[in-house]
Formats: structure tokens, sequence, C-alpha cells
């Protein structure tokens, strides 16, 4: 390709209302333009890292068994009604009219669309196990599109769908695509871990995400220091062997603590330690009021709360619920003498405390000296906070660290959530109508793109693997008026095609230092310059990751090059 005339408009400039270094770099090495709020278009040198990343995708989707197809992005209402999720999905779900007023959104996930097709087509066990995919554009709503393409409101995705006729089939669909998707970020040259997740909206269980490292990452990760165990800190489980002090249980007192409401207040002023607070927040759970116990220095985990308590919606509750439900203000709440209708459940933690402090549920009081069991009982105690560094980690092997991440992949089991919503069954050996068990498994390919500049830069530019590069060689010919240099660059751009290399040919009319200043903002993996010593066959190479810089004659370059792409 000759870059004259090809579509890359780089920017000297880091554009103002780019945050992280892939929206940034994204743009000012045109590969892409922003045309509203989330929504963006790829230019050719973008849409080749696009297709880069789509060819890898389909190759290890196809040896794992899937069967591509293609779906409407546009779809009925009714689907959506059948699985219970037109009004569950939330505002993210961009839905649409027809002119004869019939409902339609635009697909967030193919979940509806794929069960009502394999419900059609397919009758009996003899044709299970099936998984099906597709690469295509998505469509979500989202409130704060940001970071460039990692959180748009217009993706392309791969997602893929297996269909089971026994939960033994399942994790073995579920295995193949687990494994796929490690090969699939590890051929795009991404450090990422695959990390215990929660199902969220897509319902099911057993899940993963898979977190590219990152500093910039919107989720955490808790990882073991000495294992590969690694969740989202959202489901990841605390194992703590809480020891519960020996010391002589003292008597119940309410004590005055004018506008003392967060722990912070209430540990200085009573002068101790957060671990003997009890703090009690008010939750809204499927319409019903539920109060969750932690200790002071523990946070309540909302997506927990909704496992244990396997509620649909989890709400913390507003200022006027909290005094309509506990007749006193956030701040003051404790689980002494709490009205009837409303549940209490504590973190295991809340168990161990001894002589602790609580509010009183009246406005500038607080109780001390509180023991569990004695002064007040719990329905259930469960595991409810977030996991913390320096944890035990859950398997028994270290301690709990953190990093932050962000998500390219995602695979569920799904099981009979959608199946049996939408009446997709088959015959078993029996003759016996079965609901078909299912997997779900989504990668975001645009967002993969952006993860990886976002993990491959430096100060200068991209730093492209080059199983994703757009092109493999950069080849600058220093003056395009110098006669040897033109002839020279022109022979081995046709050379390189014909050795199955990808070749961006700089063309320009422009001064070395601006082909070097965008040849290393575009960041692909090797840049060969024809310079001053293109008459006597000499050429210039370098290598975009470790800058090493290699003069060699033309009859040798073959060799050159297949030792250094062999390195890459």
């Amino acid at each position: 390709m000759r870059q004259k005339l090809y579509m890359c408009p780089t920017m000297r400039e880091v554009p103002a209302d780019a945050d992280i270094a892939s929206h940034q770099l994204m743009l000012r090495a045109g590969l892409i333009r922003q045309s509203a709020a989330g929504v963006y278009s790829f230019l050719p040198l973008g849409m080749r890292a696009v297709q880069k990343v789509e060819e890898i995708v389909r190759e290890e989707m196809n040896e794992a068994g899937g069967q591509e197809l293609l779906m409407p992005a546009i779809q009925p209402a009714e689907l959506w009604q059948e699985s219970g999720r037109w009004e569950a999905y939330g505002p993210e779900l961009m839905r649409m009219k027809d002119r004869h007023d019939r409902e339609f959104a635009l697909g967030p996930t193919h979940e509806e669309v794929i069960t009502s097709l394999v419900r059609d087509e397919v009758k009996s066990y003899k044709r299970l196990p099936m998984t099906l995919y597709q690469i295509q554009t998505k469509f979500r709503d989202e409130r704060r599109p940001r970071f460039g393409v990692l959180r748009s409101r217009e993706f392309i995705m791969k997602d893929a769908y297996s269909f089971d006729s026994t939960k033994e089939g399942l994790d073995e669909s579920y295995d193949k695509m687990y494994n796929a998707y490690c090969n699939i970020f590890s051929r795009c040259g991404l450090d990422y871990r695959a990390v215990v997740a929660d199902s969220g909206a897509m319902g099911g269980k057993d899940t993963h995400e898979f977190m590219v490292l990152s500093k910039v990452g919107e989720d955490t990760i808790a990882y073991s220091d000495e294992s590969d165990y690694a969740a989202n800190i959202e489901i990841a489980a605390v194992h703590v062997n809480y020891e519960k002090s020996d010391e002589p249980l003292a008597a119940l007192e309410k004590i005055e603590t004018p506008n003392l409401k967060t722990i912070n207040e209430l540990s200085d002023a009573l002068s101790i330690s957060d671990q003997l607070l009890i703090k009690s927040l008010l939750f809204i759970v499927d319409g019903e009021p539920v109060l969750a116990l932690c200790r002071g220095d523990h946070e309540i985990n909302d997506i927990k709360l909704k496992n244990v308590l396997s509620a649909e919606i989890v709400e913390l509750a507003t200022a006027e619920q909290t005094v309509q439900y506990m007749k006193c203000e956030v701040g003051f709440l404790g689980p002494i003498e709490v009205p009837s209708d409303v549940k209490v459940i504590a973190d295991h933690a809340i168990e161990f405390i001894v002589n602790g402090v609580c509010g009183a549920n009246e406005k500038d009081y607080h109780f001390k000296n509180v023991n569990p069991s004695r002064d007040f009982s719990i329905e259930q105690y469960d595991d409810l906070r977030f996991i913390k560094e320096g944890d035990p980690s859950p398997d028994g092997k270290g301690t709990i660290k953190f990093a932050e991440g962000i998500e390219v992949g995602h695979v569920f089991k799904l099981g009979t959530r959608y199946s049996e919503a939408m009446g997709a069954t088959y015959l078993d050996e029996n003759g016996k109508s079965q609901p078909m068990i299912m997997g779900c498994y989504g990668i975001g390919v645009t967002r993969t793109v952006a993860a990886i500049v976002e993990q491959s830069h430096d100060e200068n530019g991209i730093v492209w693997p080059v199983s994703v590069a757009p092109f493999h060689i950069h080849l600058i010919p220093i003056n395009v008026k110098n006669e040897d240099q033109v002839k020279l660059a022109e022979t081995l751009y046709e050379k390189l095609k014909q050795e199955r290399y990808e070749v961006l040919l700089d063309d320009r009319p422009e001064r070395a230092g601006v082909k070097f200043n965008d040849s290393d903002l575009i960041g692909l993996p090797i840049r060969i310059a024809v310079g001053k010593r293109a008459g006597e066959g000499i050429v210039e190479v370098k290598v975009r990751k470790t800058g090493e810089m290699f003069e060699t004659e033309v009859d040798k370059l073959s060799d050159l090059l297949k030792e250094l792409f062999q390195q890459l």
C-alpha cells in the first residue's frame, strides 16, 4: 500500500478530550475518528488491525468446532419479551419502532435471536452439540461512553453460543471456548488473566472474564501472589479465619454521638479500631428492605448480596426509603430493635465482634459494647464483603493482591435460562422433550484492538505485535526526489510483497523527520529506510519494539528480516 494516497491522517498534538494512551494514539495514528460520543469510524489502518484480530478469532473458533453465521442487528421486541429481558435489561438497550409501530431493539447481544433460530431448526439430540458464532456490530446505549472504543455505543463483537444435551457436554463446550480464548489473546500478544466473574444481566452461572492488565482498566482483579487464582473483585470469595477476643462481654450502653456519621469519625472520636464498628446499610432487594451488616473496615458487595439472596434487583436505599423503613436517617442505622419487616443479614466477620459499636437507629446516638446474639439476632451470615489486599487467597495459596484490568472477553454457562423461557427443546434418546443446555462466549473485537494499543506503546507511539499489526513493514524512501532511493524502494516494495510481507510504502514528499515520527507513531514492527547509501545497495532496518538498528546490503535483507520476525 502506498501511503501518499492512503487515508492515514496522523496528528502531532494530543487530542484534548482523549484521556488514555490508547484513545490518544488511535486518534493520532489515524486509526479512528469520532462521529458522535461513543461512536467511531475505523479508518483503513485501524480496519486492518480489526481484521487481523477477526482473523485470529475465526481461526481459533473454527478450530474449536464453531460454525460461523450472521444474525440481524435489528431484533424484534417479542423475542426479548419471551426471555423476560425487554424490561430487565435496562436503559442500555437501544429501542426503536418501525413505521408500523412495531418495537425492535438494536442488538447488544444475541441470546434471544440464536435461541429462537436453533429451537426452530434443531429437534433431535442427534444434532447436538452445536456451537454457532458471528462477528458483528453491537449497540449499547452507554450512559457514559469514554476511553475511545474501550467503552463505546457501537462496537464489533464476536459472540458464540453452544447448545448441548447434557451438563457434561456444556462443560466440554465451555472448556473448548475457554482454551480458544486463551489462544486468541495469547496470539494477540496480550498480557491477560482469566478471572472468575459475575454473569450480570446475562444470567447463568460459572463464568470467566478475560482481563488485559492495564493501569486504566475499569475493573479490579483480585489475584493470588502464589498461584493462578484470579477473580473479579465483584465476585472474589473471602475465606478468612477470623479470631474472636476472649475479653468479658461488657454491658450494652447507649451513647450520644452528635454529627458522628462515618466510620472514620466514630473511630477517631471513640478511639477504637474500625474493626470493632458495625457498618449497617439498608438495601432494597426486589422491593423489600434488607439491612446488611459488615465490619467497619470492610465494604458490602452488592453483587454478593444479590447472589446470596437470589435476587434480581439490589439497590442501596435512598434517604427517604431509609427513614420510611428504619425511622432513622443514614449514618445512625444499626441492628438493634430493627422493625419486623426489615430482614437483617451480616457478613461472617460480624459474628466475631466482641464489645463493638453500632448505630442506635436514632439520630446522634450509637450503642457501645454491642455483641451479636446477645444484643441482636441475624437471619443469615454469609460472605457479603469485598475481598481486600492482604486477605488469604480463596484457594489457600498465598495472599490477595489487586491489579486493574480491561475486559476483552467473557464466557458463561447459561444452562437452561433461555431455552426454558423460549421453548428451545430437543427430543432425547427416549423421545422425551428436554431443554437445550446453553453456553455464551463473547469477545470485544474493537475493544481488543484498543487493549493491544493500551498495553503495547511507548512515548513515541504504538508498538504493534506482529500478529495484529496493520502492516508488517514500513518502507521509507527518505527523499522521493532522489532517483536512486525511489528506484531501490520500488524494487524492494515489489520484492517484499512477493515474499508475503505486508508493506506500507511511504511515498509522500515529506521531510525525513516527519516520516520517521509518523513511522514511530503508527508503530509497524519493522522500518526499512532507503537513504543516502541507496546507490550502494544498502538500507537501514529498525526494529520498532527494541529500537535496534541495522545497516544491511539489499541481497542480505531477506535473511535479516526472516531472523528479526522470528524474534518478534
